[in-house]
C-alpha cells in the first residue's frame, strides 16, 4: 500500500425536488490508498450508495448535486473534470459493480458484446481479434467458460450474472473498483465464491476497492479500513482491527450493529436490535443524528453535533468521548 489514490474531503450531497430537499451525505471525509480496501457499512438510507455515485458523478442530473467538499483522484479534483474527462475515468480508472446484477445487464446484447463495449469505449482502435481475446480472458478470470460469451443475460443464474458484471468492471483493468452490495440476493455458496474471487483479483492486480455493504462478515474478510455511516455522516472510522476489537471504545451505533448479529460464542435468547428507524433525511434532528435512538443520549447530544475524536486512524463522532469512553460491551 502506498499514497492515497482517492481522497474525499467534507463531502455534502443533496437531492432536490420541488417538494423537498433530501440531505443524503453530510460532510464525510476519507481516503483510500493504492491497493487498499475500504468498507462502508450502515443501514439502508445511510448514504453509502450516494457516496459512490457522487465519486463517479453519476448522481441523477436533475435532482442530485454535490453542494460542498471535494473528491480528488490522484490529486485531480473530480468535480472540475469535463464530461469527456469523467467518461474516461469511468471504467478506465474507477469501475463500479452495481447493486443488482439482474438489472445491470442489457437483455438484448450478449455478455461478450457488453464486455467488449467497455473495452472499445476506452480503446476504440483495438482490433476485433484483440477485443475477443480480452473478453475471453476476463470471463475466464471470473470463472465463466469463455465459450459462453455469445450467451444472453437470461441464460445465466444470478451468481453468474454478478460474475459478468464484475468482468465488465475489470475489462479495462481499473485502478479502483467500487462494489455496491456485490453479494446481495446471492446464496451463501455463491457469495463466498464471489468474495474469494474479488479478493484474489485485488491481490493479483493491486486494485483499490470501496466495498459498500451491510454485512459485517464481508467487512472482516475483505477490508483494511472501515467507515460506519449513519444519516449521511461517518460516525466511526478505523482499521478493521479498530472496529472489531472488543478492547476499544465504539460509537453506540457500531455497538448496536454488532449486537444485531448472532454471536456463536455467546448464548442469548434474543438479539438486541437498534430501536427506532433511521431519521428522515428531509428533516434531520439537531445535534447528533443518532440521539433519538441512542441509549446513552445526553442533553448536549440533542443540540450539538459532536466532533470526531480519537487516536491515530480510529475516530468516533460521539459526545460520550469528550471526557471519557464507554466499553465495547456496554
Amino acid at each position: 500500500m502506498s499514497e492515497n489514490f482517492i481522497a474525499i474531503k467534507d463531502l455534502y450531497v443533496e437531492y432536490r425536488t420541488d417538494l423537498e430537499v433530501v440531505k443524503a451525505v453530510n460532510g464525510i471525509s476519507f481516503t483510500v490508498g493504492k491497493g487498499e480496501t475500504l468498507g462502508i457499512v450502515g443501514e439502508t438510507g445511510a448514504g453509502k450508495t450516494t457516496t459512490a455515485l457522487a465519486i463517479l458523478r453519476l448522481l441523477p442530473e436533475n435532482t442530485g448535486r454535490v453542494t460542498g467538499g471535494s473528491i480528488e483522484l490522484e490529486g485531480r479534483n473530480m468535480m472540475e473534470l469535463s464530461p469527456k474527462e469523467i467518461r474516461e475515468v469511468r471504467g478506465q480508472k474507477i469501475s463500479m459493480i452495481f447493486q443488482d446484477p439482474m438489472t445491470a445487464l442489457n437483455p438484448v446484447f450478449t455478455v461478450g458484446e457488453q464486455i467488449g463495449e467497455a473495452i472499445l469505449f476506452h480503446h476504440p482502435e483495438t482490433p476485433k481479434t484483440e477485443v475477443e481475446a480480452r473478453v475471453e480472458e476476463v470471463l475466464n478470470l471470473v470463472g465463466i467458460d469463455p465459450k459462453r460469451k455469445n450467451d444472453y443475460p437470461h441464460q445465466f443464474s444470478g451468481g453468474m450474472k454478478q460474475r459478468v458484471v464484475i468482468a465488465i468492471a475489470l475489462a479495462c483493468e481499473p485502478d479502483m473498483i467500487i462494489a455496491d452490495e456485490p453479494t446481495t440476493a446471492l446464496d451463501v455458496t455463491i457469495q463466498a465464491q464471489i468474495l474469494a474471487m474479488m479478493k484474489d483479483l485485488r491481490e493479483r492486480i493491486n486494485t483499490s476497492m470501496i466495498m459498500i455493504t451491510h454485512d459485517l462478515g464481508i467487512v472482516a474478510q475483505m477490508c483494511d479500513k472501515v467507515a460506519v455511516m449513519y444519516a449521511g455522516q461517518i460516525i466511526e472510522f478505523g482499521s478493521v482491527e479498530d472496529i472489531f476489537s472488543r478492547e476499544r471504545d465504539h460509537h453506540p451505533y457500531t455497538v448496536g450493529l454488532f449486537n444485531s448479529i448472532p454471536n456463536l460464542r455467546e448464548k442469548a435468547a434474543r438479539l438486541k436490535p437498534i430501536p427506532g428507524l433511521m431519521p428522515d433525511p428531509t428533516n434531520l434532528p439537531a445535534g447528533c443524528k443518532f440521539s433519538p435512538r441512542c441509549p446513552h443520549c445526553m442533553e448536549i447530544c440533542r443540540s450539538d453535533d459532536p466532533a470526531a475524536i480519537g487516536e491515530g486512524e480510529h475516530k468516533i463522532k460521539c459526545h460520550l468521548f469528550d471526557g471519557g469512553g464507554i466499553s465495547r460491551g456496554e
